[in-house]
């Protein structure tokens, strides 16, 4: 049995190493390095372009649970983000270079897995096929998905930003400090204070910023939660204050009082060397990221050692397409996996990865599939990308709100999702011993 695996992500990682790991020989194919994405600058696998934050770790948050999940079932993408992790506070984020690194290296160890390197953009005609090319999808391949899966309405496509970086030792810590909002965890953000008129002046320059341009970029067409900076400043001159740039729970130390606007930024590396502006996501030319955002005090005289950039994110009408294994309804043959499916985020990607895997090793073998149910985390991203009641799709992050309810009153949003969590852990348990078999 051989199974062709397109893509090394996250999702297409995750998914060879299932796969091997079950006595499936796999042939992963990427493009890398020969062929590289605008949004790509390593060759290594598993490349995290967005930030380094795979998000909150506590089972209070969805995004935890999930971990948590995949943890105890072996994923080897949270086995590397456990091995490189840096701190930051109440979040799981990872020395970038070091995550990568240690997936590559343990993909191309496996001796179940032949590493191909090459652009595909059609799919093999025979045998299984599981596609993780991510919301990079190159224009060839993308086309011929398009007519696999019934024209120009099967495939939709928005844009994805990701937020500049700046050297540590570039900063003015005159006009920043380390915390954590509400003395939360430890203080690991650096904290970059505005006052009212410095505020509204970064505020009247970031709106009337010059953009790079974007083919066929719209405001409605942004993905609500990575909206770049400049949009979501233009929705109004306290929407920042409100949203990335709140100063709730934070005290300058230097002044004794919560400052009106505060610009955190967060470690990108484990030595601390290079910060990632939060929140920051934008697609202004590269001179005007400069410009605008040194306006912020403490970035005055930053160092950037990435700007943030703008690039096109693919994914499928997944609903209509796809079944809850993440395999083609029209050519079970042909799984998907990934943020093409429509889960939004690398964690949900991985977990994409892992449930497309397990379940085709299991047919493969001629075995009943594990139904993740939606009181998991793992099956309400699955049930979620495959119900066929969703009539305008799009992508989603793990949530509680598609987790099935408690049915019973717990007092405190916190304690309901921690006892939501605690039910799930005990169904994975069960299920454990057949999943690793």
């Amino acid at each position: 049995m051989n199974v062709t695996v397109i893509g090394a992500g996250l999702a297409g990682c995750e998914a060879a190493w299932q796969l091997a790991k079950r006595g499936i020989a796999v042939t992963l194919w990427e493009m890398k390095p020969k062929k590289m994405s605008p949004a790509h600058s390593s060759g290594d696998f598993a490349e995290l372009v967005c930030s380094n934050s795979l998000r909150g770790a506590g089972l209070e948050n969805a995004v935890g649970l999930l971990k948590e999940e995949m943890r105890r079932l072996g994923s080897i993408i949270l086995e590397a983000a456990d091995a490189t992790r840096v701190e930051a506070g109440g979040a799981l984020a990872v020395d970038r270079n070091g995550f990568s690194a240690y997936v590559t290296r343990a993909v191309r160890s496996h001796p179940g897995i032949t590493v191909m390197e090459g652009e595909i953009t059609r799919l093999p005609e025979e045998g299984e096929v599981l596609v993780a090319t991510g919301p990079l999808t190159s224009d060839g391949l993308a086309g011929y998905l398009r007519e696999l899966t019934g024209g120009e309405d099967a495939a939709l496509h928005f844009f994805d930003a990701a937020a500049p970086l700046v050297t540590f030792e570039s900063l003015d810590m005159s006009r920043a400090w380390f915390a954590s909002r509400y003395d939360k965890g430890t203080a690991d953000y650096v904290n970059c204070a505005l006052e009212k008129e410095e505020y509204q002046d970064f505020w009247h320059a970031l709106c009337e910023a010059e953009e790079a341009e974007v083919h066929g970029f719209e405001d409605r067409n942004v993905f609500e939660g990575c909206m770049p900076v400049e949009v979501m400043a233009r929705r109004g001159e306290d929407t920042l204050r409100y949203g990335p740039l709140k100063p709730r729970g934070l005290r300058d130390p230097s002044t004794g009082r919560e400052p009106y606007a505060v610009v955190q930024l967060r470690k990108d590396n484990a030595e601390g060397t290079i910060y990632n502006l939060v929140g920051f996501q934008t697609h202004l030319k590269f001179g005007e990221q400069k410009r605008v955002f040194s306006m912020i005090p403490a970035l005055k005289n930053a160092e950037y050692v990435r700007y943030g950039v703008m690039h096109r994110n693919t994914y499928l009408d997944s609903p209509r397409l796809l079944d809850r294994y993440y395999r083609l309804k029209s050519n079970p043959r042909i799984t998907f996996a990934g943020q093409m499916t429509g889960v939004e985020g690398y964690v949900e990607s991985a977990a994409s990865g892992f449930l497309a895997a397990v379940e085709l090793a299991r047919r493969l073998e001629g075995r009943e599939p594990i139904d993740f149910p939606r009181e998991t985390a793992l099956g309400a991203l699955s049930l979620y990308i495959s119900d066929g009641t969703v009539k305008e799709f799009q992508p989603m992050n793990i949530n509680f709100g598609i987790i099935t309810p408690l049915g019973y009153k717990v007092r405190g949003k916190r304690n309901k999702n921690q006892e939501i969590s605690r039910r799930s852990l005990e169904i994975i348990a069960k299920l454990k011993p057949e999943i690793l078999v």
